[in-house]
Protein backbone atom coordinates (compact mmCIF):
# COMPACT_ATOMS: atom_id res chain seq x y z
CA UNK A 1 0.00 0.00 0.00
CA UNK A 2 1.16 3.57 -0.59
CA UNK A 3 -0.03 7.16 -0.64
CA UNK A 4 -0.09 9.14 -3.88
CA UNK A 5 -0.34 12.95 -3.75
CA UNK A 6 -2.11 14.45 -6.73
CA UNK A 7 -0.90 18.03 -7.10
CA UNK A 8 -2.88 20.64 -9.02
CA UNK A 9 -1.17 20.88 -12.43
CA UNK A 10 -0.56 24.03 -14.46
CA UNK A 11 -3.94 24.50 -16.15
CA UNK A 12 -3.27 27.68 -18.08
CA UNK A 13 -0.62 30.20 -18.86
CA UNK A 14 -0.28 32.76 -16.10
CA UNK A 15 -2.67 30.91 -13.79
CA UNK A 16 -1.48 30.88 -10.18
CA UNK A 17 -4.54 29.46 -8.41
CA UNK A 18 -7.92 27.90 -9.01
CA UNK A 19 -11.21 27.72 -7.14
CA UNK A 20 -12.83 24.42 -6.19
CA UNK A 21 -16.39 24.53 -7.52
CA UNK A 22 -17.38 20.86 -7.11
CA UNK A 23 -16.08 17.63 -5.59
CA UNK A 24 -16.98 14.33 -7.25
CA UNK A 25 -15.49 12.29 -4.38
CA UNK A 26 -15.18 12.50 -0.61
CA UNK A 27 -12.73 11.05 1.89
CA UNK A 28 -13.17 7.29 2.01
CA UNK A 29 -14.50 6.97 -1.55
CA UNK A 30 -12.79 4.77 -4.10
CA UNK A 31 -11.75 6.46 -7.32
CA UNK A 32 -10.69 4.66 -10.48
CA UNK A 33 -7.88 5.72 -12.76
CA UNK A 34 -9.10 8.63 -14.93
CA UNK A 35 -12.12 8.94 -12.64
CA UNK A 36 -13.49 12.39 -11.80
CA UNK A 37 -12.02 14.07 -8.75
CA UNK A 38 -13.11 17.71 -8.81
CA UNK A 39 -14.07 20.70 -10.96
CA UNK A 40 -11.91 23.80 -10.66
CA UNK A 41 -12.45 27.23 -12.15
CA UNK A 42 -10.05 29.83 -13.43
CA UNK A 43 -10.56 32.72 -15.86
CA UNK A 44 -14.24 31.84 -16.19
CA UNK A 45 -13.35 28.39 -17.50
CA UNK A 46 -14.17 25.23 -15.53
CA UNK A 47 -11.57 22.46 -15.68
CA UNK A 48 -12.36 18.88 -14.72
CA UNK A 49 -9.61 17.11 -12.75
CA UNK A 50 -9.23 13.33 -13.21
CA UNK A 51 -7.32 10.95 -10.97
CA UNK A 52 -4.10 9.53 -12.49
CA UNK A 53 -4.29 6.49 -10.19
CA UNK A 54 -6.89 4.17 -8.67
CA UNK A 55 -7.36 3.92 -4.94
CA UNK A 56 -9.08 5.22 -1.83
CA UNK A 57 -9.30 8.99 -1.26
CA UNK A 58 -7.66 9.78 2.07
CA UNK A 59 -7.40 13.61 1.94
CA UNK A 60 -8.90 16.43 -0.11
CA UNK A 61 -7.58 19.96 -0.39
CA UNK A 62 -10.56 21.94 0.86
CA UNK A 63 -14.24 22.70 0.61
CA UNK A 64 -16.23 23.97 -2.35
CA UNK A 65 -15.45 27.67 -2.74
CA UNK A 66 -11.86 27.38 -1.45
CA UNK A 67 -8.95 28.52 -3.61
CA UNK A 68 -5.78 26.45 -3.94
CA UNK A 69 -2.46 27.27 -5.57
CA UNK A 70 -1.03 25.57 -8.64
CA UNK A 71 1.32 22.79 -7.51
CA UNK A 72 -0.33 22.29 -4.13
CA UNK A 73 -1.96 19.02 -3.07
CA UNK A 74 -5.47 18.52 -4.42
CA UNK A 75 -6.01 15.00 -3.09
CA UNK A 76 -4.11 12.18 -1.40
CA UNK A 77 -5.02 8.71 -2.67
CA UNK A 78 -4.11 5.41 -1.04
CA UNK A 79 -3.06 3.05 -3.82
CA UNK A 80 -2.88 -0.72 -3.84
CA UNK A 81 0.60 -0.80 -5.36
CA UNK A 82 3.96 0.22 -3.93
CA UNK A 83 3.70 3.91 -4.85
CA UNK A 84 5.85 6.04 -2.54
CA UNK A 85 4.42 9.02 -0.71
CA UNK A 86 5.95 12.39 -1.56
CA UNK A 87 7.90 14.19 1.11
CA UNK A 88 5.35 16.96 1.31
CA UNK A 89 2.49 14.59 2.11
CA UNK A 90 1.17 14.82 5.65
CA UNK A 91 1.14 11.84 7.97
CA UNK A 92 -1.04 9.04 6.66
CA UNK A 93 -4.65 9.12 7.70
CA UNK A 94 -5.69 5.89 9.37
CA UNK A 95 -9.00 4.30 8.72
CA UNK A 96 -9.61 3.85 12.47
CA UNK A 97 -11.59 6.57 14.13
CA UNK A 98 -12.09 6.89 17.84
CA UNK A 99 -15.68 6.67 18.90
CA UNK A 100 -17.09 7.98 22.14
CA UNK A 101 -19.54 5.82 24.06
CA UNK A 102 -23.10 6.96 23.85
CA UNK A 103 -24.09 8.79 27.05
CA UNK A 104 -26.51 6.91 29.26
CA UNK A 105 -29.89 8.52 29.25
CA UNK A 106 -31.48 8.44 32.64
CA UNK A 107 -35.25 8.00 32.73
CA UNK A 108 -37.04 11.20 33.47
CA UNK A 109 -38.61 11.49 36.87
CA UNK A 110 -42.31 10.93 36.91
CA UNK A 111 -44.27 14.11 36.93
CA UNK A 112 -47.51 14.62 38.67
CA UNK A 113 -50.27 15.06 36.13
CA UNK A 114 -51.88 18.47 36.67
CA UNK A 115 -55.57 18.56 37.38
CA UNK A 116 -57.69 20.11 34.64
CA UNK A 117 -59.06 23.51 35.57
CA UNK A 118 -62.57 23.59 36.80
CA UNK A 119 -65.03 24.89 34.24
CA UNK A 120 -66.25 28.40 34.87
CA UNK A 121 -69.94 28.50 35.58
CA UNK A 122 -71.76 31.23 33.67
CA UNK A 123 -73.74 33.77 35.61
CA UNK A 124 -77.50 34.15 34.90
CA UNK A 125 -78.24 36.96 32.47
CA UNK A 126 -80.56 39.61 33.77
CA UNK A 127 -83.74 40.07 31.80
CA UNK A 128 -83.90 36.45 30.58
CA UNK A 129 -86.49 34.05 31.97
CA UNK A 130 -85.14 31.37 34.27
CA UNK A 131 -85.86 28.67 31.65
CA UNK A 132 -83.57 30.47 29.17
CA UNK A 133 -80.78 30.74 31.70
CA UNK A 134 -81.20 27.06 32.52
CA UNK A 135 -80.93 26.14 28.80
CA UNK A 136 -77.79 28.25 28.45
CA UNK A 137 -76.24 26.47 31.41
CA UNK A 138 -77.06 23.08 29.88
CA UNK A 139 -75.51 24.09 26.51
CA UNK A 140 -72.46 25.50 28.24
CA UNK A 141 -72.10 22.35 30.32
CA UNK A 142 -72.27 20.18 27.17
CA UNK A 143 -69.63 22.27 25.43
CA UNK A 144 -67.32 22.25 28.45
CA UNK A 145 -67.46 18.46 28.45
CA UNK A 146 -66.08 18.51 24.91
CA UNK A 147 -63.24 20.89 25.78
CA UNK A 148 -62.38 21.01 29.48
CA UNK A 149 -59.17 22.98 28.86
CA UNK A 150 -60.67 25.79 26.76
CA UNK A 151 -58.89 29.14 26.67
CA UNK A 152 -61.97 31.17 25.67
CA UNK A 153 -63.57 33.22 28.39
CA UNK A 154 -67.33 32.82 28.87
CA UNK A 155 -69.43 35.31 26.92
CA UNK A 156 -72.49 37.05 28.29
CA UNK A 157 -74.15 36.48 24.89
CA UNK A 158 -75.40 33.32 23.22
CA UNK A 159 -72.37 30.99 23.08
CA UNK A 160 -70.83 29.82 19.81
CA UNK A 161 -70.70 26.06 19.99
CA UNK A 162 -67.85 24.40 18.09
CA UNK A 163 -65.26 21.77 18.78
CA UNK A 164 -61.60 22.77 19.30
CA UNK A 165 -60.72 21.33 15.87
CA UNK A 166 -63.36 23.47 14.16
CA UNK A 167 -62.20 26.55 16.08
CA UNK A 168 -58.56 25.89 15.09
CA UNK A 169 -59.49 25.49 11.43
CA UNK A 170 -61.59 28.67 11.47
CA UNK A 171 -58.68 30.58 12.97
CA UNK A 172 -56.33 29.22 10.30
CA UNK A 173 -58.74 30.31 7.58
CA UNK A 174 -59.33 33.71 9.16
CA UNK A 175 -63.06 33.08 9.66
CA UNK A 176 -65.00 34.71 12.49
CA UNK A 177 -67.23 31.93 13.86
CA UNK A 178 -69.89 34.50 14.66
CA UNK A 179 -70.37 34.89 10.88
CA UNK A 180 -71.01 31.18 10.32
CA UNK A 181 -74.55 29.80 10.39
CA UNK A 182 -74.69 26.41 12.15
CA UNK A 183 -76.63 23.75 10.24
CA UNK A 184 -77.95 21.66 13.12
CA UNK A 185 -78.24 21.57 16.90
CA UNK A 186 -76.74 25.06 17.09
CA UNK A 187 -73.19 23.66 16.80
CA UNK A 188 -70.77 24.75 14.03
CA UNK A 189 -69.18 21.82 12.27
CA UNK A 190 -66.56 21.45 9.49
CA UNK A 191 -69.35 21.19 6.90
CA UNK A 192 -70.58 24.63 8.01
CA UNK A 193 -67.09 26.08 7.44
CA UNK A 194 -67.04 24.50 3.96
CA UNK A 195 -70.43 26.03 3.16
CA UNK A 196 -69.23 29.43 4.39
CA UNK A 197 -66.15 29.21 2.14
CA UNK A 198 -68.30 28.27 -0.87
CA UNK A 199 -70.55 31.30 -0.44
CA UNK A 200 -67.71 33.70 0.39
CA UNK A 201 -64.95 32.52 -1.96
CA UNK A 202 -64.65 35.99 -3.47
CA UNK A 203 -63.90 37.56 -0.08
CA UNK A 204 -60.35 36.20 0.06
CA UNK A 205 -60.91 33.33 2.46
CA UNK A 206 -58.73 30.31 1.97
CA UNK A 207 -56.07 28.18 3.58
CA UNK A 208 -52.85 30.22 3.91
CA UNK A 209 -49.98 28.87 1.87
CA UNK A 210 -47.26 27.19 3.88
CA UNK A 211 -44.11 29.37 3.88
CA UNK A 212 -41.09 28.07 2.05
CA UNK A 213 -38.16 27.13 4.20
CA UNK A 214 -35.31 29.64 4.37
CA UNK A 215 -32.07 28.47 2.84
CA UNK A 216 -28.54 29.75 2.57
CA UNK A 217 -26.69 29.35 -0.73
CA UNK A 218 -22.93 29.82 -0.78
CA UNK A 219 -21.82 32.15 -3.58
CA UNK A 220 -19.05 30.22 -5.34
CA UNK A 221 -17.58 29.56 -8.75
CA UNK A 222 -19.10 31.41 -11.68
CA UNK A 223 -21.68 33.18 -9.50
CA UNK A 224 -18.91 34.63 -7.32
CA UNK A 225 -16.88 35.71 -10.36
CA UNK A 226 -19.93 37.45 -11.81
CA UNK A 227 -20.61 39.18 -8.49
CA UNK A 228 -17.01 40.39 -8.22
CA UNK A 229 -16.88 41.60 -11.84
CA UNK A 230 -20.22 43.41 -11.66
CA UNK A 231 -19.33 45.06 -8.35
CA UNK A 232 -15.97 46.20 -9.73
CA UNK A 233 -17.67 47.53 -12.87
CA UNK A 234 -20.26 49.59 -10.97
CA UNK A 235 -17.73 50.69 -8.35
CA UNK A 236 -15.09 51.92 -10.81
CA UNK A 237 -17.05 52.96 -13.91
CA UNK A 238 -19.43 55.96 -14.00
CA UNK A 239 -22.15 54.46 -16.20
CA UNK A 240 -24.67 56.28 -18.32
CA UNK A 241 -27.31 54.71 -20.54
CA UNK A 242 -28.91 56.04 -23.70
CA UNK A 243 -32.04 54.46 -25.23
CA UNK A 244 -33.64 55.10 -28.62
CA UNK A 245 -36.51 53.55 -30.56
CA UNK A 246 -35.85 51.89 -33.91
CA UNK A 247 -38.39 50.89 -36.57
CA UNK A 248 -37.29 47.39 -37.60
CA UNK A 249 -40.28 46.62 -39.84
CA UNK A 250 -38.21 46.45 -43.05
CA UNK A 251 -35.38 44.65 -41.27
CA UNK A 252 -37.77 41.94 -40.05
CA UNK A 253 -39.23 41.59 -43.56
CA UNK A 254 -35.73 41.17 -44.98
CA UNK A 255 -34.84 38.64 -42.27
CA UNK A 256 -37.93 36.62 -43.21
CA UNK A 257 -36.92 36.63 -46.89
CA UNK A 258 -33.36 35.53 -46.02
CA UNK A 259 -34.63 32.67 -43.86
CA UNK A 260 -36.97 31.45 -46.60
CA UNK A 261 -33.98 31.16 -48.93
CA UNK A 262 -31.29 30.06 -46.47
CA UNK A 263 -30.92 26.48 -47.76
CA UNK A 264 -28.80 24.50 -45.30
CA UNK A 265 -27.52 27.62 -43.58
CA UNK A 266 -28.56 28.44 -39.99
CA UNK A 267 -31.76 30.34 -39.33
CA UNK A 268 -31.21 34.05 -38.78
CA UNK A 269 -32.29 35.85 -35.62
CA UNK A 270 -32.06 39.59 -35.11
CA UNK A 271 -28.65 39.29 -33.41
CA UNK A 272 -26.37 38.58 -36.41
CA UNK A 273 -27.98 41.45 -38.34
CA UNK A 274 -27.40 43.77 -35.38
CA UNK A 275 -23.76 42.65 -35.16
CA UNK A 276 -23.25 43.47 -38.85
CA UNK A 277 -24.59 46.97 -38.16
CA UNK A 278 -22.36 47.35 -35.09
CA UNK A 279 -19.25 46.35 -37.01
CA UNK A 280 -20.02 48.69 -39.95
CA UNK A 281 -20.51 51.73 -37.69
CA UNK A 282 -17.72 51.28 -35.11
CA UNK A 283 -14.89 52.60 -37.36
CA UNK A 284 -16.59 56.02 -37.17
CA UNK A 285 -16.63 55.82 -33.34
CA UNK A 286 -13.31 54.21 -32.31
CA UNK A 287 -13.66 55.24 -28.66
CA UNK A 288 -16.51 52.74 -28.25
CA UNK A 289 -14.54 49.70 -29.45
CA UNK A 290 -11.96 50.12 -26.72
CA UNK A 291 -10.68 49.21 -23.28
CA UNK A 292 -9.72 51.61 -20.52
CA UNK A 293 -6.80 50.84 -18.20
CA UNK A 294 -7.69 53.20 -15.37
CA UNK A 295 -4.50 52.46 -13.43
CA UNK A 296 -2.27 53.41 -16.35
CA UNK A 297 -4.67 56.10 -17.59
CA UNK A 298 -4.56 54.56 -21.07
CA UNK A 299 -7.33 53.83 -23.59
CA UNK A 300 -6.65 51.15 -26.21
CA UNK A 301 -8.78 51.56 -29.34
CA UNK A 302 -9.03 48.35 -31.34
CA UNK A 303 -9.12 47.97 -35.10
CA UNK A 304 -10.75 44.53 -35.01
CA UNK A 305 -14.11 43.89 -33.36
CA UNK A 306 -13.91 41.02 -30.88
CA UNK A 307 -17.54 41.00 -29.86
CA UNK A 308 -18.58 39.63 -26.46
CA UNK A 309 -21.96 37.91 -26.43
CA UNK A 310 -23.55 37.77 -22.97
CA UNK A 311 -25.05 34.27 -22.60
CA UNK A 312 -27.18 32.95 -19.75
CA UNK A 313 -26.17 29.48 -18.54
CA UNK A 314 -27.07 27.26 -15.59
CA UNK A 315 -23.80 28.35 -13.98
CA UNK A 316 -24.51 32.05 -14.49
CA UNK A 317 -23.81 34.72 -17.08
CA UNK A 318 -20.90 33.96 -19.43
CA UNK A 319 -19.49 36.10 -22.25
CA UNK A 320 -18.07 34.02 -25.13
CA UNK A 321 -16.28 36.09 -27.77
CA UNK A 322 -16.83 36.22 -31.54
CA UNK A 323 -13.31 36.88 -32.86
CA UNK A 324 -12.97 39.31 -35.78
CA UNK A 325 -16.70 39.77 -36.06
CA UNK A 326 -16.14 42.53 -38.65
CA UNK A 327 -14.70 39.92 -41.08
CA UNK A 328 -17.73 37.58 -40.96
CA UNK A 329 -20.90 37.70 -43.04
CA UNK A 330 -24.35 37.34 -41.55
CA UNK A 331 -24.49 33.55 -42.04
CA UNK A 332 -21.04 33.03 -40.51
CA UNK A 333 -22.08 35.15 -37.55
CA UNK A 334 -25.27 33.12 -37.07
CA UNK A 335 -23.26 29.88 -37.08
CA UNK A 336 -20.65 31.24 -34.66
CA UNK A 337 -23.33 32.59 -32.30
CA UNK A 338 -24.98 29.16 -32.12
CA UNK A 339 -21.65 27.36 -31.61
CA UNK A 340 -20.40 29.64 -28.82
CA UNK A 341 -23.74 29.75 -27.02
CA UNK A 342 -23.90 25.94 -27.00
CA UNK A 343 -20.29 25.68 -25.78
CA UNK A 344 -20.98 28.12 -22.94
CA UNK A 345 -24.19 26.40 -21.83
CA UNK A 346 -22.64 22.93 -21.87
CA UNK A 347 -19.43 24.05 -20.14
CA UNK A 348 -17.26 23.22 -23.16
CA UNK A 349 -16.15 26.79 -23.95
CA UNK A 350 -12.36 27.16 -23.92
CA UNK A 351 -10.60 29.78 -21.83
CA UNK A 352 -9.55 31.76 -24.91
CA UNK A 353 -13.19 31.81 -26.08
CA UNK A 354 -14.24 33.54 -22.86
CA UNK A 355 -11.82 36.46 -22.83
CA UNK A 356 -10.49 39.27 -25.00
CA UNK A 357 -13.73 41.03 -26.01
CA UNK A 358 -13.59 44.70 -27.05
CA UNK A 359 -17.33 45.50 -26.92
CA UNK A 360 -20.28 43.40 -25.73
CA UNK A 361 -23.88 42.80 -26.79
CA UNK A 362 -26.42 41.58 -24.26
CA UNK A 363 -29.90 40.46 -25.28
CA UNK A 364 -32.72 38.93 -23.25
CA UNK A 365 -34.18 37.36 -26.38
CA UNK A 366 -37.97 36.85 -26.19
CA UNK A 367 -38.07 38.37 -22.67
CA UNK A 368 -36.75 41.60 -24.14
CA UNK A 369 -38.23 44.24 -21.88
CA UNK A 370 -39.03 47.82 -22.78
CA UNK A 371 -35.55 49.12 -21.98
CA UNK A 372 -32.42 47.90 -20.24
CA UNK A 373 -29.51 49.60 -18.46
CA UNK A 374 -26.79 46.95 -18.99
CA UNK A 375 -23.64 46.89 -16.85
CA UNK A 376 -20.39 47.35 -18.77
CA UNK A 377 -18.12 44.31 -19.13
CA UNK A 378 -15.03 45.87 -17.55
CA UNK A 379 -12.46 46.95 -18.87
CA UNK A 380 -14.53 47.62 -21.99
CA UNK A 381 -16.20 51.03 -22.29
CA UNK A 382 -19.54 50.17 -23.93
CA UNK A 383 -22.23 47.50 -23.98
CA UNK A 384 -25.26 47.37 -26.32
CA UNK A 385 -28.63 45.88 -25.40
CA UNK A 386 -31.42 45.27 -27.95
CA UNK A 387 -34.87 45.02 -26.37
CA UNK A 388 -38.12 43.31 -27.28
CA UNK A 389 -39.74 43.95 -30.68
CA UNK A 390 -43.35 45.11 -30.36
CA UNK A 391 -46.01 45.97 -32.95
CA UNK A 392 -47.65 49.37 -32.64
CA UNK A 393 -49.50 51.80 -34.92
CA UNK A 394 -47.34 54.73 -36.09
CA UNK A 395 -48.08 57.83 -38.10
CA UNK A 396 -46.60 57.89 -41.61
CA UNK A 397 -47.57 61.32 -42.93
CA UNK A 398 -51.34 61.40 -42.86
CA UNK A 399 -51.59 57.61 -42.75
CA UNK A 400 -51.36 55.20 -39.87
CA UNK A 401 -49.45 52.00 -40.44
CA UNK A 402 -48.55 48.90 -38.47
CA UNK A 403 -44.88 48.95 -37.44
CA UNK A 404 -42.43 46.70 -35.59
CA UNK A 405 -40.50 48.78 -33.08
CA UNK A 406 -37.51 47.95 -30.90
CA UNK A 407 -35.77 50.02 -28.24
CA UNK A 408 -31.97 49.86 -28.33
CA UNK A 409 -29.94 50.59 -25.17
CA UNK A 410 -26.27 51.46 -24.86
CA UNK A 411 -24.35 51.90 -21.59
CA UNK A 412 -21.00 53.70 -21.73
CA UNK A 413 -18.08 54.61 -19.50
CA UNK A 414 -18.51 58.36 -19.01
CA UNK A 415 -14.79 58.78 -18.30
CA UNK A 416 -13.95 58.17 -21.95
CA UNK A 417 -17.28 58.35 -23.84
CA UNK A 418 -19.46 61.45 -23.93
CA UNK A 419 -23.25 61.36 -24.15
CA UNK A 420 -23.13 63.07 -27.55
CA UNK A 421 -20.90 60.30 -28.93
CA UNK A 422 -23.14 57.55 -27.58
CA UNK A 423 -26.27 59.18 -29.01
CA UNK A 424 -24.56 59.77 -32.37
CA UNK A 425 -23.48 56.13 -32.53
CA UNK A 426 -27.00 54.85 -31.85
CA UNK A 427 -28.31 57.18 -34.58
CA UNK A 428 -25.80 55.63 -37.00
CA UNK A 429 -27.00 52.15 -36.00
CA UNK A 430 -30.59 53.27 -36.39
CA UNK A 431 -29.97 54.44 -39.96
CA UNK A 432 -28.60 51.04 -40.98
CA UNK A 433 -31.28 49.02 -39.18
CA UNK A 434 -34.14 51.10 -40.56
CA UNK A 435 -32.67 50.92 -44.10
CA UNK A 436 -31.41 47.30 -44.02
CA UNK A 437 -30.19 47.24 -47.63
CA UNK A 438 -27.30 49.41 -46.38
CA UNK A 439 -26.11 46.48 -44.24
CA UNK A 440 -24.92 44.71 -47.37
CA UNK A 441 -23.67 47.79 -49.24
CA UNK A 442 -19.95 48.47 -49.41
Amino acid sequence: MGLFTFRLPDIGEGIAEAEIVAWHVKVGDRVEEDGKLADLMTDKATVEMESPVAGIVREVAGDVGDTIAIGSSLAVIETEGDAEAEAEVAAPVTSETATEPMPRIEPAAEQTKPEPPKPVQPEPVEGLPSSSNQRREEEREGFDKLSPNRIEEPSPHTPILASPAVRARAKELGIDLASVQPSQEGRIRHADLDAFLSYNAGQGYGRPAAPRQDEQVKVIGMRRRIAENMAASKRNIPHFTYVDEIDVTDLEDMRGDLNENRGDRPKLTMLPLLIVAICKTLPQFPMLNARFDDEAGMVTRFGAVHLGMATQTDAGLMVPVIRDAQAKNVWQLAREIARLADAARTGKAKSEELSGSTITVTSLGPLGGIATTPVINRPEVAIIGPNKIVERPVFDGDDIRRAKLMNLSISCDHRVVDGWDAASYVQALKKLLETPVLLFAD
